[in-house]
């Protein structure tokens, strides 16, 4: 009798998460599938999205929340076979639908019946859990397992996953810690530790690195704008559209309240600052975060008793269809107007950020600001690279030249740096017999395990 951690994606890189838990009991197989994210980036040129392990065993699926690393698999894991249940948080069963839907239409089809058809299906099988529910996946004579969702605060609805396996006499708790989020997060509480874990599969994003605390990234982000500005020029700001552009939209509307009648560029006060939301996506979900305030933390919701409204302020402007887009991009390349615009996608991979990028680098009194990671082999860690160096980036086979200003805020990551995770698992009261590394870079991974060894960890995979 044997309970073995698998791993599909995501234990390498940072994209594709997919981890599977299978109890072994007299030659009979039963596990679940925590994920089932697609391959981004250099990760994508080396693995196919097609469901390439045995399921006829997993009796359930388990989301940790609904960022496309982590569900973009979903269409092709039901393609497979795939007939349980998908077990998520109550939030992540309100985003959900909206996050397959775009992905099928940029991956699979435009036909609305195929995709109202495939929505239904996801909507049955969906299991939303509350916090701290414990559910059972099965109850055999020689195995058991039940899980239990805890907040995770990367992003609306995201959880650690609990997982009591029994097998025969046996009983283990192995902990999935999903993506953790940052300390004092936007929006959101920050992740309690576990009260237990026996074995633990945790992220290791930042591994290597420590965020600023949010004062000084508040007030650094405050001082790029006010630079990049100065000129002038458009601030684009490449933003996934769960997540990171509501944690923005938040702290512009906290600096706003509070310096409004400061300049933020020659002749514009803070007050009167032009803020563009360009994706459709990122405006629906914004839209949903709203419906969902009852999961926002204490300081959130104080602003709103106080009569704020901090994803929905004046300043604000939402693009919604392709025309407007365009004449959008068109004006920003031309005009000496300051603004701000996000759009998506985060790592600039595609989506409508791609056409600012064309009409905007080249000029340098633009700015392109990134205040989320940029995995290898992606547009985005590329402008990173070879932007302070004048470079060039390739976009739909084309060169562009890097003229532009090229800026970062870090601690607007929605992963939790290296002291985030550090903390996570020394609040756990009897440490993990095992911890597994994933969600990293190799070099992320190395450096946090080299932390968790020093700190007296046995057993780091």
């Amino acid at each position: 009798m044997t309970l073995t951690i698998i791993h599909h994606g995501g234990a390498e890189g940072v994209t594709g998460s997919c981890h599977e838990l299978r109890l072994t009991a007299e030659a009979t197989d039963r596990g679940i599938l925590v994920d089932c994210g697609l391959f981004q980036g250099r990760d994508a040129e080396a693995a196919s999205p097609e469901i390439d392990f045995p399921i006829e065993h997993i009796k359930a699926l388990v989301i940790t929340h609904v960022h496309i690393d982590h569900v973009g698999r979903l269409p092709y894991l039901l393609a497979a076979g795939f007939s349980g249940p998908i077990i998520c948080s109550k939030p992540s069963a309100m985003l959900l639908p909206s996050v397959l839907e775009d992905a099928l239409k940029i991956g699979f089809t435009r036909d609305a019946r195929v995709i109202n058809r495939f929505l239904g299906l996801i909507k049955s099988r969906l299991v939303p859990l509350g916090y701290n529910e414990w559910y059972p996946v099965w109850q055999g004579v020689d195995t058991g397992l039940s899980v239990r969702l805890q907040r995770a605060g990367h992003i609306l609805g995201s959880v650690y996953v609990e997982c009591d396996a029994t097998v025969g006499q046996a009983q283990e708790r192995v902990v999935f810690s999903g993506d953790l989020g940052a300390s004092y997060a936007p929006l959101l509480p920050p992740p309690v530790s576990p009260e237990r874990a026996d074995r633990l599969v945790i992220e290791t994003t930042y591994g290597n690195k420590v965020h600023e605390d949010r004062t000084q990234r508040r007030y650094r982000l405050k001082a790029v704008l006010e630079h990049a500005l100065a000129d002038g020029g458009t601030v684009l700001i490449p933003a996934f559209s769960i997540g990171r552009t509501q944690d923005i939209l938040y702290e512009f509307e906290s600096l706003i309240d509070e310096f409004g009648d400061s300049m933020v560029a020659k002749g514009l006060h803070w007050r009167d600052l032009q803020i563009i939301v360009d994706s459709p996506l990122a405006a629906n979900f914004t839209e949903l975060y709203r419906k969902l305030k009852p999961y926002w933390d204490d300081e959130a919701r104080a602003r709103v008793a106080q009569g704020r409204h901090p994803l929905s302020f004046e300043q604000l402007t939402l693009v919604d269809d392709h025309e407007q887009h365009t004449r959008l991009v068109n004006f920003l390349a031309h005009s000496l107007t300051p603004a701000i615009v996000l759009a998506g996608s985060g790592m600039c991979t595609g989506g409508r950020v791609v056409n600012y990028l064309k009409a905007l680098l080249p000029n340098p009194r633009n700015d392109v600001l990134f205040v989320g990671y940029q995995a290898e082999g992606t547009p985005g860690r590329d402008i990173l690279t070879y932007g302070p160096r004048n470079g060039w980036v390739l976009l739909d086979g084309e060169r562009y030249p890097i003229n532009a200003q090229v800026d970062q805020v870090s601690g607007y990551s929605a992963h939790a740096d290296q002291a985030d995770l550090l903390r996570f698992i020394k609040g756990i009261p009897k440490p993990p017999r095992e911890i597994r590394l994933v969600h990293g870079e190799p070099a992320a991974k190395r450096a946090f395990a080299a932390v968790l060894v020093q700190e007296g960890f046995s057993h780091v995979i």
